[in-house]
């Protein structure tokens, strides 16, 4: 298959990434948008990586999964208390934050 054409996926795939974050009020699907975006990054820059024929792309893939994953991590925990706290998942419910 062309790499280009994985480029063009990577694209597809972000912009439905970020729509999601930007239309979604559910922090769950807004948590899980922001890993499409990453993992349409890493596909972005692996494909990169193919057509320039260098390993960059794909150390930096995988330091972007390093991240995706401690976000992961710290993510789901805030999601978790929130939850405990106010019952909802919803992005406007969510005004813990607030002095």
């Amino acid at each position: 298959m062309n790499p280009e054409n994985y480029l063009i996926l990577a694209a597809l795939l972000f912009a439905i990434g970020a729509v999601g974050v930007l239309v979604r009020r559910n922090a769950l699907i807004a948590f899980l948008c922001v890993e499409l975006m990453l993992n349409a990054c890493n596909l972005a820059l692996v494909a990169g990586s193919h057509i320039t024929g260098g390993l960059d792309g794909q150390v930096a893939s995988f330091f972007v999964m390093v991240v995706a994953a401690s976000e992961v991590v710290v993510g789901l925990a805030i999601i978790v208390s929130i939850y405990k706290t106010r019952r909802s998942t919803s992005v406007d419910d969510a005004n813990l934050l607030k002095l």
